[in-house]
């Protein structure tokens, strides 16, 4: 059973220059400490508060010439190996698919990708290449991100990278060391943490930057890509 926990009926935000619905599912490969969906990642989930998928595609079929997309998010939505099938389904009804992702499943990823149902891929690359190992425990994790990447700039699909920056974790040479990272990519969007439920409960607004940091942090990406917006 696909693990959908919420659907946002309408959102404006999460794929650019459309009208989309949200699915949210559940589950994680990841426990990043400002994550701000623990519900998906480290609390129990129960099955009575899952989303039938037929639901969710009855919800989409009302709702053709009203919407254009459907994201699907998380947690990590790779982890699940039944979503293709979803998709499919969505495909079907004539709506775009984005997908987010964190990059570590570069072969799903490249599956994903070529499978010509994906219209839009958004990967979150969240910490420079050599933390990696050590903040997500995987020691596999550089290859993977390093791979994902590659696959993502050498893919048909229309794309974005993007990061949530917060205070303790990053700073300047952070966008430096993510920017060459994903140098020769088109666009890369900046998010400012924000103070509210997170998986470490302790951060708060000090940990968030201030507009003008944050404009900095543009104007250092700005030296890598060519198009960068804060969120």
């Amino acid at each position: 059973m696909l693990p959908i926990y919420g659907l946002e009926k309408s959102s404006l935000l999460d794929y650019p220059g459309k009208i989309c619905a949200v699915v949210f599912l559940y589950g994680c490969n990841l426990r990043c400490s400002y994550c701000h969906n623990p519900e998906l990642v480290v609390e129990e989930c129960p099955k009575s508060t899952l989303i039938k998928k037929e639901d969710v595609l009855k919800f989409l079929e009302k709702r053709i010439g009203k919407l254009d997309a459907v994201v699907i998010t998380g947690g990590e939505p790779l982890i699940h190996p039944e979503l293709l099938n979803f998709i499919k389904d969505i495909k079907k009804l004539g709506y775009l698919v984005k997908i987010d992702t964190n990059g570590l499943l570069p072969n799903s990823l490249r599956r994903y990708l070529n499978s010509g149902y994906i219209d839009y891929v958004a990967m979150d690359v969240k910490y420079p290449i050599e933390e990696y190992n050590e903040r997500s425990g995987n020691m596999n994790a550089q290859s993977c991100i390093s791979e994902s990447i590659s696959i993502i700039l050498n893919s048909n699909v229309d794309y974005e990278f993007r990061t949530t920056y917060v205070k303790g974790i990053h700073n300047d040479e952070s966008v430096r060391k993510i920017c060459e990272m994903i140098k020769g990519s088109k666009r890369y969007y900046i998010q400012n943490f924000r103070e509210g439920k997170s998986i470490d409960q302790s951060l708060s607004i000090q940990n968030s930057f201030t507009p003008e940091e944050l404009k900095t942090f543009k104007k250092i990406a700005l030296g890598y890509i060519p198009i960068v917006e804060i969120r």
